[in-house]
């Protein structure tokens, strides 16, 4: 099998990649139960938060722009008076996407910083590094920035609130589209070794079986698909599931491109940033034969799994809300999903410190996550309590079109992870106008 004209990729890919490989967290020590009833980090003026951040280093390109976005909307929760009065301080550490680093400036944010709440930690394998820490401390640990299940364990981290779908039922969602909508289709399994891949192919088998003719990794470090999508092309797979991060699927799209393969691409969220794939394609072209092709090229007839608003809905309110936000408050690069995401975990943040009240502690604010059903900007149910902190609890599904439109296909549905109905839902999310932090 010919291999296309990407051989400049794997230097552009060094400093693009996100390497997203899950890993689990140890049993949190027997201590004793910490003390919540503190304020540590509040003062009558202010709130102090803290988060590890990707600022430098390989996962910085894709993924600087979440705290970005976080920072846009605190910023603009203080115009407006802040929480009960209180401003946000909004402290962000580089951790370079180190789990090493990761440790080392989470324990100053703790220790030197004294922050209130970790909020939106990245990644798995780094904020997996400061979960028991962060718990053994009764720092509240609040929406991590990854769909692994380690953030859904109250047993063992009960401070701990997940975020994200988690993988396997986005991926069962995905399944049961693909047998619906192209049925007596061959179909490929694109995944990262880890537990994004494994976790995700336990929700697509679900619904496909004998429909899957081909199972393929990849390993983070390595930017070379050609084998892979060789053997997608060889099994006359017809659809393509890439459960990948945005450098691999445009990776996949350009080398199938390149030989002439033309699949259906369903992609999972995590690598679902349109804005974001088309700087990369483009970047990834750049001194090749497919430099002249418009990066949307690419992208048309894709089909995405989401469960925030997209940034592309013209007719979206939290999408309007959140560029006009940014516009006024952010940094100046173009809005992508990857920042709208920052920006509903910040809005759903001040949510839950506003209904923490004004006698702000510790304790209030874990009362506040666990007291009730959550609604914010995303277009799914979201839990946090009753022994369930998984998050969002599933997806709806989009078809991109080049020219930057896309269509919902189909509306937002829930699951469980295991072989519980798929279920549309009516759930009615807070609107902009309704955003109040005063009292």
């Amino acid at each position: 099998m010919r291999r296309g004209p990407l051989g400049a990729l794997a230097a552009a890919l060094a400093l693009t990649v996100m390497a997203t490989a899950c890993t689990g967290a140890g049993e949190v020590a027997d201590s004793g139960e910490v003390d919540l009833d503190v304020s540590t980090g509040v003062t009558d003026d202010s709130i102090v938060l803290g988060s590890h951040q990707p600022l430098t280093g390989p996962a910085a390109p894709g993924y600087l722009a979440v705290s970005q976005g976080a920072r846009a909307v605190f910023d603009y929760v203080n115009a407006q008076g802040g929480i009960h009065g209180r401003q946000i301080d909004y402290r962000v550490e580089d951790d370079a996407y180190d789990p090493a680093q990761t440790i080392d400036v989470t324990r100053q944010l703790v220790i030197e910083d004294e922050i209130f709440a970790m909020v939106g930690g990245l990644g798995t394998p780094t904020h997996g590094g400061v979960i028991d820490y962060l718990n053994e401390e009764g720092v509240p640990d609040i929406f991590p920035s990854s769909g692994a299940l380690a953030w859904n364990n109250t047993d063992e981290h009960p401070l701990t609130y997940g975020w994200q779908t988690d993988y396997t039922k986005e991926a069962k969602i995905q399944g049961q589209y693909i047998s619906e909508n192209f049925s007596g289709q061959n179909v490929g399994y694109l995944y990262q070794n880890d537990d994004v891949g494994e976790d995700s192919q336990a929700g697509l088998d679900q619904y496909l079986t004998d429909e899957v003719v081909a199972r393929e990794h990849y390993e983070s470090e390595v930017s070379d698909l050609s084998a892979q999508v060789a053997e997608f092309e060889r099994t006359d797979a017809e659809v393509v599931v890439c459960s990948c991060i945005p450098a691999f699927v445009a990776l996949a799209m350009l080398e199938a491109a390149s030989i002439g393969y033309e699949p259906q691409w369903v992609i999972s969220s995590i690598g679902g940033d349109t804005a974001t794939l088309q700087g990369l394609l483009a970047q990834f072209t750049q001194d090749t034969e497919a430099e002249d092709v418009p990066a949307d090229a690419f992208l048309d007839g894709a089909v995405i799994t989401s469960y925030m608003p997209r940034v592309e809905d013209q007719e979206d309110e939290w999408a309007q809300f959140f560029l006009e936000v940014y516009g006024e408050y952010g940094e100046g690069e173009t809005v992508t999903n990857t920042h709208v995401f920052g920006m509903t975990q910040a809005v759903m943040v001040a949510q839950v410190l506003k209904s923490a009240g004004e006698d702000l502690t510790r304790q209030s604010l874990v009362d506040a996550l666990e007291s009730q059903e959550w609604q914010g900007p995303g277009l799914l149910p979201f839990s946090s309590s009753g022994g369930d902190h998984g998050g969002h609890e599933g997806v709806y599904v989009v078809q991109y079109q080049a020219g930057g439109t896309f269509e919902m296909v189909q509306g937002p549905r829930v699951t469980d992870r295991e072989g519980g109905d798929i279920e549309e839902t009516d759930f009615e999310r807070l609107s902009p106008e309704a955003l109040d932090f005063h009292d």
